[in-house]
């Protein structure tokens, strides 16, 4: 079984898709199961992070971007490809940081989701973007 989630962005951020990956998965009649998910762009990521304070996404977009700053800034003057804006290679070091494809269990028909877990795309672009994450239940 698959599907493909399209996600809309609208900037730089972590975006919950948790409802979206659960209802379609969670609805799938399948008792056990492992759910891949990968998402189908080099300058977006796939997260597991907590989803009970915003303050958590705030603050990992926050280190991540200064982690990698825009290439204009002049710690990035090293970069070559810069011909798509200055987000852009910095989109790329992020997506080859952090994950673009998780794996989560089907268990007695429930994502086995701990308690404050939620799934998350964090969109590293700034212009607005619709994303795609390719969904497989096995």
């Amino acid at each position: 079984m698959h599907i493909t989630l399209t996600i809309p962005t609208h900037g730089p951020g972590l975006y919950e898709i948790t409802r979206q990956v659960r209802d379609w998965a969670e609805g799938a009649g399948l008792s056990e199961a492992v759910l891949t998910l990968m998402i189908r762009h080099t300058s977006a990521s796939l997260l597991i992070q907590e989803n009970a304070d915003p303050e958590v996404r705030t603050d990992l977009t926050e280190f991540f971007n200064r982690l990698v700053p825009p290439s204009d800034h002049p710690s990035m003057s090293f970069l070559t490809h810069t011909y798509e804006g200055p987000d852009d290679m910095p989109a790329h070091i992020k997506a080859a940081l952090l994950p673009t494809c998780l794996t989560i269990p089907l268990i007695g028909g429930r994502l086995a989701l701990g308690t404050w877990q939620g799934i998350y795309l964090m969109e590293h672009r700034r212009a607005p973007h619709a994303r795609q994450v390719a969904a497989v239940l096995r």
